[in-house]
């Protein structure tokens, strides 16, 4: 009798133990998963990086769709992903100034974007909300974005995942694209689970950025020179005429000699800008897309002489630096504090990814206001993180950028006040952007990343710099960085064997935007500028000042900002005449 009372008290109790111990594992696993990331279903999928998957998009009006791409307007479609039927999905096009350049090319490649739960709630494709179908513009390579982003999560940097997908629209070949995981939910959820922060999208410009990030931008304001490969700026910016019809005024404390005008402007026109090789200006073809006349008209970094010298700040009409609130001046996508009015961080809060409060607001605010002035840093900046961001970023020397003239392509990423970036779109790095020449290019300051400035101009980077001890992890990540892709080959690998993976594809793609030719002479350039990049950064780490000599290497193989809207470059013409005849 006692010992039947005895076993039911043991009894008892091990229920109650293993009730707590279950309810102690449920919490654990809770709390993991609120500040971890989770394993979603899509990783080993569509993201599978060892084959290229077919996406049939089946569509009864698909003309009619492209034809009103540039509208950025969902469209009902159904996809056919490796088999896998999805009805009801939402497609539209997506882009910053590819959408323009895509249609003064007279093409019908754009990139797109699929939303698997715009129309019902709910619906994901294994566990993906939203699916990027990048078209590989301004890309000869075919792979700038893919390597990018293999190597930055390699790295240890949450990057989203990205693989090849061949697309057929009604069972016809439309083409070779990038499908990547959109930075939205699902992104979210995978890297850092249910309390996943806030995420923004940082940018002031006015170039087709997308929802929330304004649509303004047209190419028809822009005129361009088919004889010099250059683009000019029109007269008019993108809200109409310029005051009194002038040019902006010359900078301060220039002398009679200032540049003589472009053709058709007479000699009291002010802003005379010059058409050609001016020292004023800087060396002829490096502006933003050759942007000043005959390609000549701004120095590599698109800063102005003087530090300044246009209207508003160094800025085109209405302030910033390019038309409609560009670059040049914004603070707030520089991710510099400003003041603690949140108006003073549109650019920023206007381009929220998630729900933001005021109370959300405010946090970012003094996060910004600590990053500016480089203070309590460790609880301000995802340290680790951040630099491994800008050790891989600052070697593929991409300016089309948070570091460059144009201060955008990126997401900001904030969690309990703490800071990190997440990296986005990369077809124009590897020296690409504006025309950039192999020699400045290849051997670019691993210490002063920023265009035309000082890493002060840009405290997310400058941080790096501001102490000693950070500079030093940066610099010991550096050496890892290289000692890990070059020691063995296995960036020259990567490249050799997705050359390989891609090339058939590439063959038969009916609407890409070079040859087959093309193609084959940008991935050996590529493989050229990784290693003499590999070569220069090793260089610096060393101490040793001395330049790589590039010669031989043309960075225009690789594909530029020339590959769409006139701007130029190599096939641009034949590139036009090709997708014209392909969209008839």
């Amino acid at each position: 009798m006692s010992t039947s009372r005895h076993m039911g008290k043991i009894c008892i109790a091990a229920i109650i133990i293993s009730l707590a111990l279950t309810i102690l594992i449920l919490c654990g696993a809770a709390l993991n998963s609120s500040s971890e990331g989770r394993t979603m279903g899509y990783e080993d999928m569509i993201f599978d990086t060892s084959s290229v998957h077919t996406i049939d998009i089946v569509m009864n009006d698909w003309d009619e769709f492209i034809e009103s791409c540039e509208n950025e307007e969902y469209s009902p479609c159904a996809v056919v992903i490796d088999g896998e039927s999805y009805k009801n999905i939402g497609i539209r096009a997506k882009g910053n100034t590819s959408l323009s350049s895509v249609r003064s090319m007279d093409s019908t490649r754009y990139s797109f974007k699929l939303e698997f739960d715009h129309y019902e709630d709910g619906k994901t494709y294994h566990g993906l909300d939203k699916l990027c179908l990048n078209n590989l513009i301004q890309d000869n390579t075919m792979m700038k974005d893919y390597l990018v982003y293999q190597m930055m999560d390699d790295f240890g940097v949450d990057a989203p995942l990205c693989s090849y997908a061949y697309i057929t629209v009604n069972g016809e070949d439309w083409g070779l694209y990038l499908a990547v995981e959109s930075v939205e939910d699902s992104f979210l959820q995978r890297n850092y689970g249910n309390d996943s922060g806030n995420l923004y999208k940082p940018d002031s410009m006015s170039f087709g950025g997308g929802r929330g990030n304004g649509k303004d931008f047209n190419f028809d304001d822009f005129d361009f020179d088919d004889d010099t490969n250059s683009q000019d700026m029109s007269q008019k910016d993108l809200n109409g005429e310029m005051a009194d019809g002038d040019l902006p005024a010359p900078p301060d404390n220039q002398d009679s000699d200032f540049p003589a005008p472009p053709d058709g402007q007479n000699d009291t026109e002010q802003g005379q800008w010059q058409a050609g090789n001016s020292d004023a200006f800087g060396e002829r073809g490096n502006s933003f897309g050759s942007g000043m006349p005959n390609g000549g008209g701004m120095p590599s970094d698109g800063e102005m002489p003087n530090g300044g010298g246009m209207p508003n700040d160094g800025g085109m009409p209405n302030g910033g630096g390019m038309p409609n609130g560009g670059a040049r001046g914004s603070d707030d996508v520089k991710l510099k504090y400003i003041d603690d009015n949140f108006e003073s961080y549109s650019n920023i809060f206007d381009n929220a990814k998630t729900d933001i409060t005021s109370s959300d607001q405010k946090r970012l605010i003094s996060s910004l206001k600590n990053l500016s002035e480089y203070t309590d840093l460790e609880n301000t900046v995802d340290i680790n993180e951040v630099i491994r961001y800008f050790v891989v970023h600052n070697f593929v020397c991409n300016g089309d950028s948070y570091t460059g003239s144009m201060i955008h392509n990126y997401y900001l990423h904030e969690q309990d006040g703490q800071l990190a970036m997440i990296p986005w779109d990369y077809n124009l790095a590897f020296g690409s952007f504006q025309n950039s020449n192999a020699d400045s290019s290849v051997n670019a300051d691993i210490d002063n990343p920023v265009s035309g400035g000082s890493a002060d101009d840009r405290p997310m980077v400058g941080w790096i710099f501001s102490d000693e001890k950070y500079a030093q992890e940066y610099h010991e990540l550096f050496s890892e960085f290289v000692e890990r892709w070059f020691s063995d080959g296995q960036l020259a690998q990567m490249i050799e064997d997705t050359q390989a993976l891609i090339k058939p594809y590439v063959e038969k793609d009916p609407t890409k935007f070079c040859t087959t030719e093309e193609f084959d002479d940008g991935v050996q350039a590529l493989e050229a500028f990784v290693t003499l990049r590999a070569d220069a950064v090793s260089r610096q780490l060393s101490g040793d000042t001395s330049a790589v000599d590039t010669s031989g290497l043309d960075i225009s193989d690789m594909g530029n900002m020339g590959m769409g809207g006139g701007f130029g470059g190599k096939g641009g013409e034949k590139h036009s005449r090709r997708n014209a005849q392909f969209s008839q």
